[in-house]
């Protein structure tokens, strides 16, 4: 615990409604979740609006592309992973459920600090047995609030999360996003397997990915065309990156992409 950073469990006012969210759930990450599974047993297809950011977050990162990083690392893995049991459609397009999600807060990743650690960790490996864990300090964190809404626009899924990167599974980037962009994937894999399973994310789960799943990671076609529209995963490329300590912008082009804020309860303001 001491090897973790901390990120506040905050509401950031953009969903529908915050009534049905449960008690704070979690010891490494916190969340609030709220899942509807009678009323989820009927859908058929999902449409993914792209994550958008609160002010608040925006303000946090300096860059267009490593904001547009992060949100599109977190679309990506929410489509990839509803895809093991929904038809996912292009955005936009009429769906039985439609997911938004929104970067409610970001502690950026001491881009030093990462460095250091990425050179500590690999000579260390290369003179003992077993390498030293990453160092404790800069780490980076993420916060995020999203919600399933039903074609009547009535919410049947909500979950506010948040979560801080640690020394033993986040390995450092040097990039003010390199954590953010870690977590966001790990977040879409949390939302996304309440939505599949009916049931509440939290807790420490572990499952098999599916065929198609893996293939994805693996920067393979996704099953559902949609999914394209958030770009493919770095595979062994962001894998060995990811190793070395390389910002995810050298293996991961879908920086280019604009994102926009949301404040709360309003539509969204024009992209930067």
């Amino acid at each position: 615990m001491a090897g973790c950073s901390t990120v506040p469990l905050k509401e950031a006012g953009t969903l529908t409604s915050y009534g049905s969210l449960g008690a704070v759930k979690g010891k490494l990450g916190k969340s609030r979740s709220f899942v509807d599974g009678p009323a989820l047993a009927g859908v058929k297809t999902v449409s993914i609006s792209p994550t958008s950011y609160s002010p608040g977050a925006f303000a946090r990162v300096k860059q267009r592309e490593d904001r547009a990083l992060v949100a599109n690392a977190l679309d990506r893995a929410m489509c990839v992973a509803l895809s093991d049991k929904y038809q996912v459609v292009p955005t936009g397009q009429p769906a039985d459920l439609t997911v938004r999600a929104v970067v409610a807060d970001l502690v950026p990743t001491d881009k030093t600090m990462a460095g250091v650690s990425t050179a500590v960790t690999l000579g260390s490996g290369a003179v003992l047995p077993v390498s030293i864990p990453r160092l404790p300090m800069g780490l980076g964190g993420l916060a995020v609030e999203a919600e399933a809404l039903d074609r009547n626009g009535i919410q049947r899924a909500a979950i506010v999360w948040s979560r801080g990167a640690n020394s033993i599974t986040n390995n450092p980037r040097v990039s003010e996003v390199g954590d953010a962009y870690s977590l966001a994937t790990t977040f879409g894999n949390d939302f996304s397997r309440m939505l599949v399973t009916g049931k509440d994310a939290s807790g420490f789960q572990i499952s098999i990915p599916s065929g198609q799943k893996m293939k994805s990671m693996l920067g393979g076609k996704p099953k559902y065309a949609a999914c394209e529209a958030f770009g493919r995963s770095p595979g062994i490329a962001g894998m060995v990156a990811d190793k070395f300590g390389a910002p995810p912008t050298w293996t991961d082009k879908s920086g280019k992409k604009s994102v926009t804020t949301l404040t709360a309860r309003t539509a969204p303001s024009l992209p930067e």
